[in-house]
């Protein structure tokens, strides 16, 4: 268990919770594994299905504390909210936002701030810890490229703009990764960004993470009470959760692109569980699969100090964290929406 920004994240899928006087308890195999007070909360986010006594959930109700159901693995199931204080007045701020040209262009540019600081990041780590094995004046070429760019992104005037320069980001960033695959070359050969369907091995995985990735940003912000569909960069469409293709930006590179790099660097996998079907795309198996999803919950349980609360978080709260300082900028409890920037 652990508790950030007033809301307490029980992460044991084991855990019962419970009331006591006017703490909320949470149990495991009927042993206490801690208490707070109900009056230092906002929020309850469990990951497990052992459950809620139903003294809680009315003291919560009644408390207007919000309590959130994901599966241990992410996955949004549903959310309790008291009387008066639910998603609504949120949902309506977040809406004004979107039709405010200059909030909305503001949040937008922090998203693609975010992206391509964090890109260069993984570049120029790479150049620190892997010199001798990269082509060191190509990478420093593309980090170049992508500092120039961080300022005309801070100057963009429209959307449109910051789209045209969120995009030759990207391309030189992908540019460049190959450099980044230091094992297996021959299996996990890169030579750009390829999606719908993905036309090689890397591509394959990058695209596959994405999807985990983008599916716990829409879970982190459906706890919150925003609508992961409401985005402010990515156009509105029926079933497209533009809002968690916003906020996947700044952690796109940062997290899941080092992730993949560490599957195939550290050889935990190999290209022996890809298929190519005749249209081109490349497939992953079931093995594969569910080999990747154990790396990944490990990589979630990582702890790492974040860079705006200055407080040690798991890497799979780092969605959660992000979404809810969100919720709190279009509150008015923050100045601007800390976009999270890697050091």
């Amino acid at each position: 268990m652990r508790k950030l920004l007033n809301t307490l994240y029980v992460t044991s899928e084991n855990s019962y919770l419970s009331l006591d006087g006017e703490n909320v308890v949470v149990l495991e195999e009927q042993k206490e594994l801690g208490r707070i007070p109900l009056h230092n909360l906002e929020g309850i986010v469990s990951f497990g299905y052992r459950g809620t006594s139903p003294a809680l959930m009315g003291a919560c109700a009644e408390r207007n504390i919000s309590l959130c159901y994901l599966t241990p693995q992410g996955k949004f199931l549903a959310r309790v909210s008291g009387r008066v204080k639910g998603n609504v007045i949120l949902r309506e701020q977040q809406y004004a936002s979107k039709n405010d040209d200059k909030v909305s262009l503001d949040i937008a540019k922090n998203c693609i701030l975010g992206k391509v600081y964090n890109s260069r990041w993984v570049l120029e780590r790479a150049v620190r810890d892997h010199a001798l094995q990269i082509d060191t004046d190509r990478v420093k070429e593309a980090s170049a490229f992508l500092k120039d760019a961080l300022g005309r992104i801070q100057n963009a005037e429209s959307k449109e703009q910051l789209r045209g320069y969120e995009g030759e980001a990207a391309s030189i960033y992908f540019g460049v990764f190959d450099e980044l695959i230091l094992q297996q070359k021959k299996d996990f050969v890169f030579r750009g960004r390829n999606k719908r369907p993905p036309l090689d091995n890397a591509n394959a995985l990058l695209s596959f993470v994405y999807t985990l990735l983008t599916n716990s940003i829409t879970s982190a912000l459906e706890s919150v009470g925003l609508d992961p569909y409401g985005g402010y960069l990515h156009t509105d469409r029926p079933g497209r959760a533009s809002l968690s293709l916003d906020m996947i930006e700044e952690l796109r590179a940062i997290l899941a692109d080092r992730f993949v790099l560490t599957l195939i660097n550290k050889k935990i996998i190999s290209g022996k569980n890809f298929s190519v079907k005749e249209n081109g795309a490349v497939l992953m198996d079931d093995e594969l699969r569910k080999k990747v999803l154990t790396e990944w919950q490990n990589k979630k349980k990582e702890t790492i100090t974040h860079p705006y609360l200055k407080e040690k978080v798991e890497w799979g709260m780092v969605p959660y964290v992000q979404a809810m300082l969100l919720a709190r900028y279009l509150r008015g409890d923050l100045d601007g929406y800390p976009v999270f920037l890697w050091k």
